[in-house]
């Protein structure tokens, strides 16, 4: 592995950079080789994560990585992938084959589009995300957690409890009501099928330059699933319009429509109905994949858990939480940053690709060069997180060292940080907080840990089961 320069040491912070080597243009980074790079993606394609850290290993935090007929520079030094993210934004696009296949579940949303078109979406829907605006979502989260809660195991324990299915339903229970005030009702088995199908089907279509028609007889899942979730977020946009105007409630698609309502032009009835697939989609599936992993972080570590109840029972007093409560719950959101360092949900960024000439850590590259950006290698880096395999909340406390910029980023950095991080995060935090008050989890004995693979977001190889004892009053 090529050696840290003494500016990322945490010792050294405030040393002087020494000048990066500079490298005449037309030489690449080292890295692996191959004719055509087709066999790097097979590699790639089963086991993305594993075969990236051992080129880390092999050539360094800077890696190219030649895919005929690309070439691909693979970046896992944090201060290099802020540069990309930050100070050079506006040189870069996300790779275009990505864009394409979300593209065929989420529209033209926020999500997907690029440059003018990206920055007026993002303007207008950012005051509908800010910490102030995810305040007033807390008695909704709180409701729908409750109610979900009930439907738990209601035995004193309950082994081999399917937890990541049960948790994937009560997000996408919480996000449909804050969206559009109305549960999943008897979708929810539909919605999760059709979600795991198309998952999986972008997952495959990456690795491939190109996609088959979803009218080819083999995609006929893939057609269904996608008919399925269009048919669900159309339901809600019908019902709503259907409504008096007096009547509809203040929801995220309430605003929407008032969107519609002022400028019909800038957001048409097809745009609301884009942005209404993404929140539902990347909000209840980010909350998911993150809570899963954080259960197992749970499960797995008794004595994290213990405190974390304690200081929900302290903070919460057995009531609902507020948006003031979650803000005293300090322990319990460094139990899920921590969760989200161990298993960020996207664990590598969608690939940037520049427009013009660019010069990164000495290193000359020319336009349309692509740029794969590992948050997942980064975030278990001994360099910047001592014990990188061990869970530990106490990295994110008040009184913890200062990570270095850039090792840390669950939701991405930049302009296009994640637009819903802060519906994310207080999300997470209330849901967390209300099982905790209920439950207790624990792992079944001789249970392995799961094995984290990335389809579209991190998820355990096989579906998660935990042992569930319901807390007494």
């Amino acid at each position: 592995m090529n050696s840290p320069s003494a500016t990322r040491c945490p010792f050294h912070r405030d040393a002087a950079p020494p000048a990066p080597q500079q490298h005449p243009a037309g030489v690449w980074p080292p890295g692996p080789r191959s004719f055509t790079g087709w066999r790097h993606l097979r590699r790639m394609s089963r086991d993305i994560l594993g075969t990236l850290a051992e080129w880390q290993r092999q050539f360094g935090d800077v890696v190219h990585l030649r895919l005929w007929p690309e070439h691909d520079v693979i970046v896992a030094d944090p201060e290099l992938v802020r540069e990309l993210l930050v100070t050079h934004h506006d040189a870069l696009v996300r790779w275009e084959r990505a864009i394409d296949v979300f593209a065929q579940i989420h529209g033209n949303s926020v999500l997907i589009a690029e440059r003018e078109a990206w920055r007026a979406k993002r303007h207008t829907l950012q005051p509908n995300f800010s910490p102030k605006a995810v305040q007033a979502f807390s008695p909704t989260i709180a409701v729908a957690v409750d109610e979900a809660l009930a439907r738990w195991p209601a035995a004193e324990s309950e082994a081999l409890w399917p937890i990541e299915s049960a948790l994937t339903s009560l997000a996408m229970e919480v996000i449909l009501r804050m969206t559009f005030s109305s549960g999943v009702g008897g979708d929810a088995h539909v919605a999760e099928q059709a979600i795991r199908v198309t998952s999986a089907a972008a997952n495959g279509e990456f690795y491939w330059p190109a996609s088959w028609p979803d009218w080819m007889p083999w995609k006929r899942a893939k057609r269904q699933a996608l008919a399925d979730l269009n048919r669900l977020v159309e339901r809600h946009l019908q019902a709503r319009l259907g409504m008096p105007l007096d009547r509809r409630p203040d929801d995220l698609l309430g605003r929407l429509l008032r969107l519609h309502e002022e400028d019909p032009s800038a957001w048409p009835l097809q745009a609301v109905r884009d942005e209404c697939m993404t929140t539902f989609l990347a909000g209840h599936e980010t909350t998911a994949a993150t809570l899963n992993w954080w259960a197992w972080c749970m499960a797995s570590n008794p004595a994290v858990q213990s405190a974390a109840r304690e200081e929900v029972r302290r903070v919460l007093q057995g009531g609902a939480p507020t948006a003031q409560a979650l803000a005293s719950l300090g322990y319990l959101t460094q139990t899920i940053k921590e969760t989200m360092r161990l298993y960020p949900v996207a664990p590598v960024l969608i690939s940037r690709r520049c427009k013009t000439p660019l010069n990164l850590g000495g290193w000359q590259l020319p336009a349309r060069t692509l740029f794969m950006l590992p948050v997942y290698l980064m975030h278990r880096d001994p360099r910047w997180f001592p014990e990188p395999e061990a869970f530990c909340p106490e990295r994110f406390a008040p009184d913890a060292p200062e990570l270095p910029r850039g090792a840390y980023m669950p939701f991405g950095t930049g302009p296009r940080v994640c637009l819903g991080q802060h519906l994310a995060m207080a999300e997470m935090t209330a849901i967390a907080a209300m099982v905790l008050q209920r439950f207790e989890l624990s792992v079944s004995e001789g249970m392995a840990a799961p094995r984290p693979v990335w389809q579209v977001t991190l998820r355990p190889e096989h579906p998660l089961h935990l042992t569930v004892a319901r807390i007494g009053d």
